[in-house]
């Protein structure tokens, strides 16, 4: 799937995007059933002609009450569309909690420094680490413009000088990297520091 945050997906693949919404549908099955205000008695009046001629929906939303008068197959067909919007919005939650996504989110920024701070995890932790992170380079860093890895360490340590663009041979290449280094001791707050400065210089980084 496209590297999209909700949001967007939600603006494509939506209920109101799609008319699908609940007030939608009711406009489209049926009427609402109105009070207006009648200046001859000064008073509001609801309609009465269609009391008994249809069911009747009552939105718990706001109150409002509506005529249905849609025949069974045009209901059936809005039973199907919603199934499958239920259908394609499980997808999209087992997606975003999935593989690296439930760890590092959905990367969306065209150009990105991953900071590697592992901290003082013990030896078994620190492949741990590097696993997830084999993996989000795999998944999401190839659908990208540009990358970069920058370890913090007592001296700061870069795969490269500058991001550089996404192919396969260079995310290879940074898998390679990142399993060649060595597990360490816990770096100062000090050198944490200096490498996400180090990420923000790089001027293709917006944030």
């Amino acid at each position: 799937q496209v590297l999209v945050s909700s949001s967007k997906w939600l603006q494509i693949h939506g209920l109101k995007r799609n008319k699908l919404s609940l007030s939608q549908i009711l406009s489209q099955i049926g009427f609402q059933h109105r009070r207006d205000y009648v200046t001859t008695l000064g008073k509001l009046v609801a309609s009465r002609y269609a009391d008994g001629l249809f069911p009747q929906y009552k939105s718990a939303h706001d109150g409002s009450v509506y005529n249905l008068t849609a025949k069974e197959e045009l209901i059936l067909h809005f039973v199907d569309c919603l199934m499958g919007a239920i259908e394609l919005y499980k997808q999209r939650m087992e997606w975003l909690t999935s593989e690296s996504r439930q760890i590092f989110g959905v990367i969306q920024e065209r150009c990105i420094v991953i900071v590697l701070d592992f901290g003082s995890v013990a030896p078994a932790e620190f492949d741990l680490c590097r696993d997830a992170l084999s993996m989000v380079l795999v998944e999401q860093v190839t659908q990208i413009a540009k990358f970069n890895l920058i370890r913090v360490a007592q001296d700061l340590t870069k795969w490269q000088e500058k991001s550089t663009p996404v192919s396969e041979h260079t995310v290879k290449s940074a898998v390679a990297w990142l399993w060649k280094l060595d597990h360490m001791t816990a770096a100062s707050l000090t050198n944490s520091a200096e490498a996400l400065l180090e990420a923000l210089s790089d001027e293709a980084v917006s944030s």
